[in-house]
């Protein structure tokens, strides 16, 4: 990581300015994911000079567009900033992603800042069992690529809405026939695990639409145990629920359901992990190291 420069918690908050942005803890508690934490020092401390940086980014990202349609005499249209966000499961994305979509919606009220998952990009669990992949959940080839990328080109392109299949986590599958709609967005956020990998042979990868990447990172070993925290609290929160997809592991011996998600942790996850996800934090443009409790030690940022 010798192309990016390293700042502690305390140094990096220095860059932060006082934005006219006001957080209670019950909103965050209401924006943090399962086994997730965060904190009012954590929105001062970390997110607010995040928003600065962001802020020069955007007004780079529209001066650009402006110059561009008036080269090509093109009309004016608005062209959405895209950020994408990720890292591995359970290491917090989808906290980092709906405090910073809230945290943008009261810096620019005028704007519309939109945010989705790749998660419904899945292939259903159907199709997974029909190409003997279901144990690969999560890996690159368990995603629709094409639809994916072909979803972020008609946001950047066109002033149509587009549709976006959704995931439930309840029911461990795509919602058939339920989509979510993203019309011409200012700023969209997408978070998933796979949204700075390149796979081979394409012409279009879906980071050459990010505008802003960043990673969320943290030690394996850290990562497992709020994985395995999060699946028990997934099983307490279904034992009532025989429709929810942890409603056998909640029934069953709590035991063996740990024992199970270790052996998925281990052969799924982790492999996943360290072979296709974690070679991707060097193309974020800033890093989030958390530490202990999910606590955020440090920040990389990229040099250019």
């Amino acid at each position: 990581m010798e192309h990016y420069s390293q700042f502690s918690r305390e140094a990096w908050k220095t860059f932060g300015v006082a934005y006219d942005i006001h957080l209670t803890e019950d909103t965050l508690k209401k924006l943090t994911s399962l086994n997730d934490r965060v904190s009012l020092d954590d929105v001062t401390d970390i997110y607010m000079p995040m928003v600065r940086l962001f802020d020069l980014y955007l007004k780079h990202h529209i001066e650009k567009q402006s110059s561009l349609q008036d080269f090509l005499h093109q009309s004016k249209r608005k062209v959405p900033f895209i950020i994408g966000i990720s890292g591995s499961v359970s290491v917090g994305k989808s906290t980092t992603a709906r405090l910073l979509q809230t945290m943008l919606q009261q810096l620019y009220p005028k704007k519309q800042i939109e945010l989705m998952t790749t998660d419904g990009f899945l292939l259903t669990t159907a199709t997974l069992k029909e190409r003997g992949i279901l144990d690969k959940k999560g890996f690159p080839e368990s995603y629709d690529m094409e639809r994916l990328v072909s979803f972020l080109m008609a946001v950047k392109t066109s002033d149509e809405p587009v549709l976006a299949p959704v995931y439930s986590h309840e029911i461990y599958d795509i919602i058939p026939d339920t989509y979510q709609t993203v019309q011409q967005p200012d700023v969209l956020i997408v978070e998933g695990i796979n949204v700075l990998q390149l796979p081979p042979n394409r012409d279009i990868y879906v980071s050459d639409f990010f505008d802003w990447a960043i990673y969320v990172d943290a030690e394996p070993v850290n990562i497992e145990k709020w994985y395995l925290q999060r699946f028990e609290m997934l099983m307490d929160l279904a034992k009532n629920n025989p429709s929810n997809y942890y409603y056998k592991y909640a029934i069953g011996k709590r035991e063996d359901a740990i024992a199970m998600a270790k052996e998925v942790w281990k052969n799924t996850n982790l492999k996943n992990l360290v072979e296709f996800i974690l070679p991707t934090k060097t193309r974020a443009d800033l890093v989030l190291h958390k530490t202990e409790n999910h606590l955020i030690d440090y920040v990389l940022l990229k040099n250019y």
